[in-house]
């Protein structure tokens, strides 16, 4: 068997789930992330195509390939794939959020006329510690959980690492659990023909995939998107590198100059110059503070003064 394609690569994602004819997939995925039931479940969805794909924008993995759209009671849909963890995940979603929220007035028209806006944002990494794989934000009063400012803002993480770390996973009882599933390209070949056999929705998803993976054009597009994530984690890789090789490679020269032990103490300073070195390059490509805490084991604080 060929292997599978990676779902989560956002390019065919908007393939099998953001295009004209994908609609039964999308509202069916909306449905499970929106815990909609047969009595308030949408019914309808136009998807609302606005990119030109150009092989700059599909090779930057830095760009944003999200997918737009309008169910059937008004409210605006925004949903992004992202598997790089970006600097202030929290406020770039806000952001993308109220630029789509401010498109929905036009001059003359009154506020009332705004839609709500859902941004729906799946994440390849562990977000927030605190919460489970699938959290929901809106605006409350901080006293009185239950009074919302308003029901234009909602916000949906649906975090891919925690989700893969529960044992004993919901896929026949849970259609968002299955959609997961469906989308974590390490879901054994068995276990997979049993969601898509489970669920007509994601059938469609899979012979979407199959159809579009059949194009050599659509491939190598995939295959360009790929490359930018690889290119953007070998990024990070290497800065991390280089701090160690510096510190070795300073630590050796000290010691063979004023003997071992003040060569190691003054190579291990030298080691943490070049690591802050290294975690001021990965701030300015916009890493975030927590990432690179790991990276490079500076402390918080530390990051913080580079």
């Amino acid at each position: 068997m060929a292997e599978r394609l990676n779902p989560l690569n956002d390019f065919l994602f908007m393939k099998y789930m953001g295009e004209k004819g994908d609609e039964k997939q999308l509202l069916s995925f909306l449905n499970a992330v929106l815990k909609r039931t047969e009595q308030n479940k949408l019914t309808a969805v136009e998807i609302l195509e606005n990119k030109t794909l150009t092989p700059e924008i599909i090779g930057d993995k830095t760009s944003i390939l999200d997918i737009r759209a309008v169910t059937n009671d008004g409210s605006k849909i925004n949903i992004e794939v992202q598997v790089c963890k970006f600097k202030d995940m929290s406020r770039r979603s806000l952001f993308y959020w109220s630029r789509e929220y401010v498109r929905g007035i036009k001059a003359g028209q009154v506020y009332t006329d705004l839609p709500k806006v859902i941004a729906i944002n799946i994440v390849d990494f562990e977000f927030l510690s605190e919460v489970d794989f699938h959290s929901i934000f809106h605006i409350r009063e901080d006293t009185h959980k239950e009074c919302f400012l308003t029901d234009a803002l909602e916000i949906h993480f649906v975090d891919m690492v925690k989700w893969r770390s529960i044992i004993k996973k919901d896929i026949e009882g849970d259609p968002l659990q299955r959609w997961l599933a469906f989308f974590d390209k390490g879901t054994p070949e068995k276990t997979l023909k049993e969601i898509i056999n489970m669920d007509k929705a994601i059938q469609e998803a899979q012979k979407r995939i199959t159809y579009v993976s059949a194009d050599d054009e659509t491939l190598r597009a995939y295959q360009m998107r790929e490359m930018g994530l690889s290119d953007w984690n070998s990024r990070l890789f290497d800065a991390r590198q280089e701090g160690l090789f510096e510190g070795k490679r300073e630590g050796i020269r000290e010691g063979e100059q004023k003997g071992l032990k003040e060569g190691l103490e003054q190579g291990l300073e030298k080691g943490r110059q070049a690591l802050q070195t290294s975690a001021r390059k990965m701030k300015a490509l916009g890493i975030s503070l927590e990432q690179i805490r790991e990276i490079t084991g500076l402390s918080p604080a530390e990051i913080e003064k580079l």
